[in-house]
């Protein structure tokens, strides 16, 4: 506490309901400060944040104090190494750029389009429930593929493992609904696992048969029908290279981190744009901003404002003495508005040209996933609520801010518009 100040007087509840302020102080006086209150040490300052992590092999994520594996089991994000090779590359090739842009984008407007067409008519909405969380619950089931699993299914069993997790971060006994829901999950994996196989083999087999067959007579039939053999599922390919038990974890880290991340992602961008008035006509004016917006509001107001290491061994971390297993978090909020690489950071400013190098999606062997998708998913949603809502403006009578201590979004965001 001597040594550590600020550190010492930050609390839990300031740091969830307006943490920049004191991000601030932090990250000027003390960018790595011991917090009594989290029984960690907090890393505020973007070169050190990189630093840790880049340094798997120092800070690792691999801890049984890690509260989503004590829910869910090792995935890729409570794994390094080459367990955490081994569990995040059969997920990789589907949220590559141009395996994005192919599979979802079209999913991604219709499901948009059909969001918006059910609200216009009334006026006014929360957008955070009434727009990007459904979006987000909608292009994670897609992704998935789960046999019967409905979007409503599917944030039942969300809901239910977050607040296991919370219950955990917060030093409770998780919440059993949370287990039951995994459990439930996990059996719809195996479910869709044994009959995508299934189905593939039998696709597979009968276009053998019409190849084959066409060989002599038809070759360009034949080659339609190879071609005609559909790509196999998500998480049955992923099932070639793991257990069906891992593939489940993964899938719930998937289901976790697209819903949680991408409804804070949306939510936060349009709030943002819609208090920054003269930001939102630059906008306007010029749609090659909008990813300029997206990439401000990330810096600003990340999804996930932290991510948590261990010490694997006694180390320095900008001249604070670090011990073996101590927990050192990450402010990814604290990182991104860092003055030596962001003039002016508390300023949202969508011709700003370095914001890409905010670390929204962190850094090193656990850069999301998913970040492809999660930015695709913004762009057309915000773009086809700027369109389609040329009125669309905050509701004076019910403001809001973003609030939370690791993940970070408005409880609601109403607007009006017309």
């Amino acid at each position: 506490m001597i040594a550590f100040p600020l550190g010492a007087e930050t609390t839990p509840a300031e740091l969830a309901r307006d943490p920049h302020p004191r991000l601030a102080e932090l990250r000027a006086h003390e960018p790595v400060s011991w917090l009594p209150a989290l029984n960690g040490w907090l890393v505020t300052r973007r070169d050190l944040a990189l630093d840790v992590m880049r340094d798997a092999g120092t800070f690792t994520v691999d801890d049984p104090r890690f509260t989503t594996a004590q829910v869910v089991g090792p995935s890729m994000l409570s794994l390094d190494g080459a367990e955490h090779t081994r569990h995040r590359e059969p997920f990789a090739a589907p949220f590559r750029p141009r395996e994005v842009r192919e599979g979802f984008a079209e999913f991604i407007e219709e499901e948009t389009d059909r969001l918006l067409t059910a609200l216009e008519p009334h006026g006014a909405a929360d957008l955070r429930r009434d727009f990007a969380g459904p979006l987000a619950v909608a292009v994670v089931t897609k992704a998935l593929g789960l046999v019967d699993a409905d979007t409503g299914t599917v944030l039942s069993w969300y809901d239910a493992i977050v607040r296991a997790v919370s219950d955990l971060t917060a030093g409770h006994a998780a919440d059993p609904a949370g287990p039951e829901a995994y459990a439930r999950l996990r059996a719809a994996v195996e479910t869709t696992v044994v009959e995508g196989a299934a189905d593939a083999e039998a696709t597979e087999a009968e276009a053998e048969g019409t190849v084959v067959a066409g060989a002599a007579a038809d070759a360009e039939a034949a080659a339609d029908a190879e071609a005609a053999v559909p790509t196999t599922s998500l998480l049955t390919a992923a099932a070639d290279r793991l257990t069906l038990p891992e593939v489940a974890s993964n899938a719930a880290v998937l289901m976790f981190g697209g819903i949680e991340t991408t409804e804070a992602m949306i939510t936060n961008a349009l709030l943002h744009l819609l208090r920054h008035p003269d930001q939102l006509a630059l906008v306007r004016a010029d749609s090659a901003l909008l990813d300029g917006a997206i990439e401000e509001s990330l810096r600003l107001e990340p999804g996930a404002a932290v991510v948590d290491r261990y010490a694997t061994r006694d180390t320095t971390l900008g001249g604070a003495a670090i011990r073996k297993g101590d927990l050192v978090t990450v402010s990814l909020a604290g990182a991104n508005r860092d003055p030596a690489v962001f003039p002016e950071p508390d300023r949202f400013d969508v011709r700003r040209d370095n914001s890409r190098l905010q670390l929204a999606f962190a850094h090193g062997p656990h850069y999301c996933l998913a970040a492809h998708l999660a930015r695709l998913e913004t762009r057309i949603a915000l773009r086809h609520l700027l369109d389609r809502l040329p009125a669309l403006r905050l509701d004076p009578g019910r403001p809001t801010a973003p609030q939370g201590l690791v993940f970070r979004k408005p409880p609601a965001l109403h607007v009006r518009w017309g």
